[in-house]
């Protein structure tokens, strides 16, 4: 062979190494390209969340389907009548058409005065049904006892209670007919300060914390904007903020450009079970090793029937009797016989070798493939996991 030959075939191995580097090169772009998450899909920022209100009020216009109580809803409607000049006794007061209730509402970051809120109604005491109430004018207060909006408004149920439900049951009732929502009826009185940059730091926290979801979102913001991010925890990465950028004007472009940096967040192997519905959600991440499975069901049944042992006819008894309780002269009498039948069935099945599977679909396919049910994968997981071959965590419901 020249040296021609030699460089020519040296030159189509190279090749080869490269073309093969190329394509796995590009297989694990196209998938990391598939996994990228923008930073506002998996995190917050720091200082804009929501806020809770609650407020304690009274729903009317029960048609006798409120509060029985004579004490509670009584004096709550006297409080309310002496906002207006009206000074009632509470014992005066009947109640049948009005319902003491809870309002609860979610107020978002950056929400200004007049927007409007849906709030939820639930009834406090032993109101029958809220059907066709008016919620009458609530404040709803914040954590600190300000009030930031006011509730009122039909109550819609998105249900029905219908009939008398007097003798023989003649009622129907669809949905819980004692909570509903009243639509845009808070409306927003105080604005909640928001404040997101705290001496020119951003910080932004993941909704589920990792070190290793935390690292890869600060890489991204420093490869993707500028270098000013570091991870401090699990949950937090801080991005100091750049001077040209922390005038109010330029705030919002900043902020929006962090939310659209994108990596790859990091998830731990987990498989979650959920007995009493029967389902099992695995992420991408489980693998199992070579392990050897063999299950079957045994079923123990157990029969007992009664069986009545009757004298003949002609048998003679002290009373001319011929009941059930009688008694023959001879001790011969009705007798009542348990017969107890137990039978065992056992599934016959074959020991199954399961290979090592790194990715979840495998493990799927193999499970299935066993015919195993739902409820049986769950011991099955739990006996792999038991034995060492399974690498994620279980989590039971």
């Amino acid at each position: 062979m020249n040296s021609s030959s030699r460089f020519n075939l040296g030159s189509l191995h190279r090749l080869i190494a490269t073309a093969f580097l190329i394509i796995d090169c590009l297989d694990f772009l196209s998938v990391l390209a598939k996994a990228q998450t923008r930073v506002k899909d998996v995190a917050t920022i720091e200082g804009a969340r929501d806020n809770q209100l609650i407020g304690y009020g009274i729903v009317a216009g029960l048609d006798g389907q409120g509060d029985s109580d004579k004490k509670f809803t009584q004096q709550t409607i006297a409080n309310m009548a002496r906002k207006f000049g009206l000074q009632i006794q509470a014992t005066d007061i009947t109640n049948h058409n009005v319902a003491v209730v809870m309002i609860t509402a979610t107020i978002p970051p950056f929400t200004r005065q007049g927007t409007k809120l849906n709030c939820t109604v639930a009834s406090l005491a032993d109101a029958k049904s809220l059907q066709g109430g008016v919620l009458l004018q609530t404040p709803l207060v914040a954590g600190d006892g300000q009030v930031y909006a006011v509730a009122q408004g039909s109550v819609f149920l998105g249900g029905f209670d219908a009939g008398t439900g007097g003798a023989g049951g003649a009622s129907v009732v669809k949905n819980h007919t004692t909570s509903g929502v009243v639509t845009d009826g808070a409306l927003v009185e105080q604005e909640i300060p928001t404040t997101i940059f705290s001496k020119g730091v951003l910080e932004i926290v993941l909704r589920q914390g990792d070190f290793t979801s935390a690292v890869r979102m600060a890489n991204a913001i420093n490869e993707q904007i500028a270098p000013i991010a570091q991870a401090v925890s699990p949950t937090t990465v801080q991005v100091f903020v750049p001077e040209e950028m922390r005038c109010t004007e330029k705030q919002m472009e900043f902020v929006a450009r962090i939310e659209n940096a994108s990596f790859v967040p990091d998830v731990n192997a987990k498989i979650v079970i959920n007995e009493r519905t029967g389902t099992i959600v695995a992420n991408s991440n489980i693998q199992i090793n070579k392990v050897a499975v063999a299950f079957g069901n045994l079923t123990v049944a157990i029969t007992n029937t009664q069986e009545v042992s009757q004298p003949n006819s002609f048998t003679g008894n002290d009373n001319g009797g011929h009941g059930p309780g009688a008694q023959a002269a001879n001790g011969v009498h009705t007798e009542v016989t348990n017969n107890t039948t137990t039978a065992v069935s056992e599934e016959k099945r074959h020991m199954v070798v399961l290979k090592e599977m790194p990715t979840v679909e495998d493990v799927s396919f193999a499970l299935n493939s066993m015919g195993a049910t739902p409820r049986e994968l769950m011991s099955i997981l739990q006996s792999i996991k038991d034995a060492g071959a399974l690498n994620a965590e279980l989590v039971l419901e």
